[in-house]
């Protein structure tokens, strides 16, 4: 479905039934470094995090996005205190494109026979944890399908991350809030990516004037977030997942001026536009 055309049914009708924010959903662990009881305690955490994301309703607007997820989950030891285990671990989580994030230590505690649930207000490690990464994807990818569509979801996740602050699960949390506001304050990015995928649905219909224009306008959201904050990761890695798209398709489109403005944006892929600039007339 387009962007295009998405933005029109979202507000002239409600989808029934209620499909999921996230489709397929891969979990991978390694919990090399845990006790074999301590990895026996897990057995079930894969498919309860599976679960949690697929059937939990993140947002009541965009009900259908069916968003892939990946996360890996290094696990690095564990403490035991009474009944309660307690695990300390890193994790990526990325939707197998452009959105893509490393946190470098959690902590959260997990009993067999447990379950996962969201609640905003009675704060649970785990499944904080989990909800605070939900959030920043979709809200990364709600904002491809409406200028500033991510706002209420950045919200979310910077409540969830200011009530793991002030928890007894402290750790990571002051990062992650952090990473949230930079997140949601780039919005030369934010704009970047909506017109990039504005001018693939553009371009698909072969309406290659305005898929020019919107490029244009990804262009100067690029631009902008580097005025703003430099060599920022996440701008970075957007140029990066995208620049053999970016080089072949301103080569197909006759569009020199393109490739020289995506050159001297994306420092890292030069020669990739060096190479297409060199093929050009």
């Amino acid at each position: 479905m387009t962007r295009l055309f998405y933005l029109l049914i979202t507000y002239t009708i409600l989808i029934i039934p209620i499909e999921a924010q996230f489709g397929s959903v891969k979990i991978e662990f390694d919990d090399r470094l845990l006790r074999s009881d301590e990895r026996y305690d897990l057995i079930n955490l894969k498919e309860d995090i599976r679960q949690f994301f697929i059937n939990t309703a993140w947002d009541k607007e965009y009900t259908d996005l069916n968003i892939p997820l990946h996360i890996q989950i290094i696990f690095e030891g564990a403490a035991s205190k009474g009944n309660v285990k307690t695990y300390l671990c890193k994790a990526l989580f990325s939707n197998g494109s452009e959105l893509r994030y490393f946190d470098s230590g959690a902590q959260f505690f997990y009993s067999p026979g447990s379950s996962l649930y969201f609640d905003l207000v009675l704060f649970e490690p785990l499944s904080a944890f989990l909800a605070f990464y939900a959030h920043i994807i979709l809200a990364g990818v709600i904002d491809t399908y409406e200028y500033r569509g991510g706002n209420s979801a950045y919200e979310i996740a910077r409540e969830i991350g200011l009530r793991g602050s002030s928890s007894d699960y402290q750790k990571g949390w002051n990062t992650r809030v952090s990473l949230v506001d930079d997140i949601s304050k780039n919005s030369g990015l934010r704009n970047a990516r909506l017109s990039f995928y504005i001018a693939k649905d553009f371009l698909k219909e072969g309406n290659i004037e305005e898929s020019v224009n919107e490029f244009k306008t990804m262009l100067d959201g690029l631009e902008k977030s580097y005025i703003d904050f430099g060599r920022e990761q996440s701008t970075q890695y957007f140029m990066k997942i995208h620049s053999d798209f970016f080089a072949k398709t301103f080569s197909n489109l006759g569009r020199k001026d393109l490739l020289i403005d995506i050159k001297q944006l994306d420092h890292d892929n030069n020669d990739l536009y060096d190479d297409y600039l060199d093929r050009m007339p």
